[in-house]
């Protein structure tokens, strides 16, 4: 049985697939939603990106699973990659939602796009966190006002460390089978490492007609694509 471990981005934590996972199970797969240290219901838990690569290991092995697909959306593309080459013959394929990608020392903060020094003194300003949008960040992304509500209310900032610390790549990540779902109202193409990684044969795109967010604007076509993916 394929077993999803999936993964929500910054500030969001395993509530943010509540509409994914009773799809996924009633295809029956097993699926497991992960909330990362710091965030969410484990606020105050000290943590940086090596501690959210562990909390996604440690889930698989804590459980046991193999035929393992690990699904990570945005932020979470980056520790759910490292994790991906630590889990071995366990992982059956890795799906990176809307997401960032693991590139060896490289940090989060150093694609910001307004560049990490600016980026980094927004986290120092704000206690080492990364604030969550306002509901009108969410603007533009084919939510629906409820939607936006939900994400908002359930926000929390995330800790800063895990967006300064670099990744640690054993070997390349275009190794992995991997699937990369593009959310086309958050721009039309993938970042450039990205493009690069769609370059191997064992690397597929898929596309979606909604915004960042697709686990709550389109949560059963995201189910859909995940397991249409990893039959």
């Amino acid at each position: 049985m394929t077993e999803f471990v999936l993964v929500a981005g910054a500030w969001l934590g395993s509530w943010a697939w509540d509409e994914v996972v009773p799809e996924l199970r009633a295809a029956g797969c097993g699926a497991h939603a992960v909330t990362l240290s710091g965030l969410a219901e484990r606020q105050g838990t000290p943590a940086g990106q090596r501690t959210h690569v562990d909390d996604i290991v440690a889930e698989v092995e804590r459980l046991d699973l193999r035929d393992v697909v690990l699904v990570g959306h945005s932020y979470a593309g980056i520790p759910v990659g490292q994790a991906a080459l630590r889990i071995g013959g366990r992982l059956a394929r890795v799906v990176f939602v809307d997401s960032e990608i693991p590139v060896d020392g490289v940090s989060f903060a150093a694609n910001w796009w307004q560049g990490q020094e600016r980026f980094e003194a927004s986290l120092a300003e704000n206690g080492g966190f990364w604030e969550p949008l306002t509901a009108d960040g969410y603007d533009g992304q084919g939510l629906t006002s409820e939607q936006i509500a939900r994400i908002a209310a359930g926000a929390t900032p995330h800790p800063g460390a895990s967006l300064t610390e670099p990744a640690v790549l054993p070997r390349p990540l275009d190794e992995l089978p991997a699937t990369y779902v593009k959310c086309l109202l958050d721009g039309p193409e993938p970042n450039d490492d990205v493009a690069d990684a769609l370059r191997s044969e064992r690397w597929r795109l898929v596309e979606m007609d909604t915004g960042h967010w697709p686990m709550f604007s389109q949560p059963h076509e995201l189910a859909r694509i995940l397991f249409d993916e990893c039959r």
